[in-house]
């Protein structure tokens, strides 16, 4: 079986998705056996994950855009050239116009587009609106969690025969933490609450500053807020908000394992996550988690976080306080965390995407 996955989000700056593209495809092709996972654009060997910028080299990154464009504004059946002899093309939001001459499947991640339109600026709505037609074309589906397909289902009003719920998993080195400690190079010198991810309204950071600026004055004394993530579509109002925290602006991947697992807690009240890598990351890390009690993340965390409310300030509050102030409570969400972060593993993720596409 030949399997074209669209790797063009590899070659643009993107988070969640290029996450889950460069380890997924990475571990597919450890686990192909006789089949063969080729990429659009061709990408032999994967470099080094950056999620800021294009993990191909110029000219490849370049040639594959163009070919993107031509495909997506053009009548030219340019992905039909590009992935000539393929079994099955696996599409991302970025391709409106698939090939026609094999089997079509995607990844589902989220549907908060869809679910919570205010939070998004028109060019995503308009992108997920194109793939909400694709995904309707689709012979199969994956999605990364039951609530991304349940949403799907109800928003979209696809068949859920089709849709197959595959968790994502989390990079290795987030079980075996380096020795090394980052805390010097970025000026941390007290102990931590940690936020991770993209600064944009669903991250619901207004929440989490002003919950940590409610703790008392002795316990935000001893631990700093630090948010660490590349500037969104945040509005004024929230800018102004974080640079109230030690905000650390986009972390490289070779920091964010040693930078999470060094944090006190991890805080990460989302008001909606497809999957959530940054609360898998952080339990697997064996760093205590708080997180929200909707969308996917209850799916995911388990018994192993303190659950809140995302809209209480108050609720978040209390939980800071709890975890901060409890040695035994810390000691017992990283044992639970560890155990509940084992289920989300690349291999198995990998092992059940080849079963889809063969079964297809």
């Amino acid at each position: 079986m030949n399997i074209a996955i669209d790797a063009t989000p590899l070659l643009v700056r993107s988070a969640g998705v290029k996450n889950y593209l460069y380890y997924w495809i990475t571990h597919l092709r450890r686990q192909a056996g006789r089949d063969t996972i080729r990429t659009f654009p061709h990408l032999p060997h994967l470099g080094a994950l950056d999620h800021e910028t294009s993990i191909a080299g110029r000219l490849r990154t370049i040639s594959g855009l163009a070919t993107l464009a031509l495909s997506n504004y053009t009548p030219l059946p340019a992905l039909d050239w590009a992935t000539h002899g393929a079994d099955v093309f696996h599409a991302t939001v970025l391709a409106r116009n698939p090939p026609r001459r094999c089997r079509l499947t995607a990844t589902i991640h989220d549907m908060t587009a869809w679910t919570m339109p205010e939070l998004h600026p028109a060019s995503n709505k308009r992108a997920e609106a194109g793939f909400a037609d694709l995904a309707r074309r689709a012979d199969r589906l994956i999605a990364v969690s039951q609530c991304t397909k349940d949403d799907a289902v109800r928003v979209l009003q696809l068949d859920p025969e089709k849709i197959t719920v595959i968790h994502s998993g989390v990079a290795d080195a987030f079980f075996d933490p380096p020795a090394g400690d980052v805390r010097e190079r970025y000026g941390l010198r007290k102990p931590y609450v940690l936020y991770i991810g993209t600064i944009e309204p669903r991250k619901n950071l207004d929440t989490l500053v002003d919950a940590y600026e409610a703790l008392p004055a002795d316990v935000r004394e001893s631990h700093d807020l630090v948010i660490a993530g590349p500037m969104g579509w945040a509005s004024d109002a929230t800018q102004a908000k974080v640079s109230r925290a030690r905000r650390l602006g986009y972390i490289p991947e070779a920091d964010l394992v040693p930078l999470t697992a060094a944090a006190t807690v991890f805080a990460y009240p989302s008001l909606y996550e497809g999957f959530g890598f940054p609360v898998v990351q952080a339990m697997a890390a064996g760093v205590p988690v708080i997180t929200s009690n909707v969308s996917s993340l209850p799916e995911v965390a388990g018994d192993a976080a303190v659950l809140i409310d995302p809209r209480s300030v108050a609720e978040l509050r209390e939980a800071l306080l709890r975890v901060l102030t409890s040695e035994t409570l810390r000691k017992d969400l990283t044992q639970r965390g560890r155990r509940q972060a084992a289920n989300f593993r690349w291999t198995t993720c990998a092992t059940r995407s080849l079963a889809f596409f063969r079964a297809l």
